[in-house]
């Protein structure tokens, strides 16, 4: 075998064994808590804010902004938004920004009386939405981030997600946790963790199963919805039409790989 043979078989190698590693590497999770959610409500932006969670649902003629009980999935408060198909949805100060679908125009509410302050524009489509603190990120179905300015809206950077250099697209709800950002991948069962500087997948979440087949009304109830109660380090997920939401702690791979100690004699 000439050098250049065998340089081009251990390279098919080492990106078959990264591939192996990255589809072995999946965190798990375990539920805590598991509470009530709309069955009817076709979810697609969720955060967690000032002890009430607030959800943007979309369909055509049937999107809305809620605020909801934790406890009972009660709907405390209710905004219909029957001219867009509702997307992505994030806090920002004492406000609500959500996005719309195909519309181009994200909407500006007071948090508290859901009243609308005002509109923007931004271009392609609009489908997660989440904040780092410092700017709005925006996901849009293709493997690119945008950060916009929360004042003018406009886009500040772009980062191409990637996994092993492979564009991860389909980047539908998202949330910021603790630095990274989490994403859920349409029509599958895993969360993405990104990386907010550089794009790289630095790994995923696996829930498969967490809502079983029989409990899901159809093809597009898929998993779609992510909070974090960052004062009491509490993660949420839910999905599209499902009847539950749940409280989940992430296991990481490293962890369940690690040895366990044994004690000493």
């Amino acid at each position: 075998m000439r050098f250049s043979q065998f340089r081009h078989a251990l390279l098919v190698c080492f990106v078959a064994i990264a591939a192996a590693v990255s589809a072995s590497a999946d965190d798990t999770v375990q539920v805590l808590h598991t509470y009530p959610h709309d069955a009817q409500a076709f979810t697609q932006g969720l955060i967690y804010s000032g002890g009430h969670l607030y959800e943007s649902t979309g369909l055509p003629g049937h999107s809305s902004l809620r605020m909801e009980d934790l406890e009972t999935g009660r709907v405390l408060q209710f905004q219909d938004v029957p001219k867009y198909f509702g997307e992505g949805l994030t806090n920002w100060g004492s406000t609500l920004v959500q996005v719309t679908w195909q519309d181009h125009i994200g909407l500006v509410y007071d948090q508290f009386s859901f009243k609308l302050l005002r509109t923007f524009s931004y271009t392609g489509e609009g489908w997660g939405l989440t904040q780092d603190g410092k700017s709005l990120i925006l996901s849009d179905g293709t493997a690119t981030l945008r950060f916009l300015d929360p004042t003018t809206f406009k886009v500040l950077r772009r980062i191409a997600v990637k996994d092993h250099g492979k564009p991860i697209d389909q980047l539908n709800e998202l949330e910021y946790v603790h630095g990274q950002i989490y994403a859920n991948i349409w029509h599958t069962d895993r969360i993405a963790r990104i990386s907010p500087v550089t794009g790289q997948v630095l790994g995923y979440i696996n829930l498969a199963g967490l809502l079983s087949d029989a409990e899901r009304s159809g093809p597009e109830a898929v998993l779609n919805g992510i909070a974090w109660d960052k004062e009491h380090d509490r993660l949420f997920v839910t999905g599209k039409l499902w009847p539950k939401l749940f409280e989940i702690k992430v296991i990481p791979e490293a962890a369940k790989s690690a040895p366990s100690k044994q004690p000493r004699r």
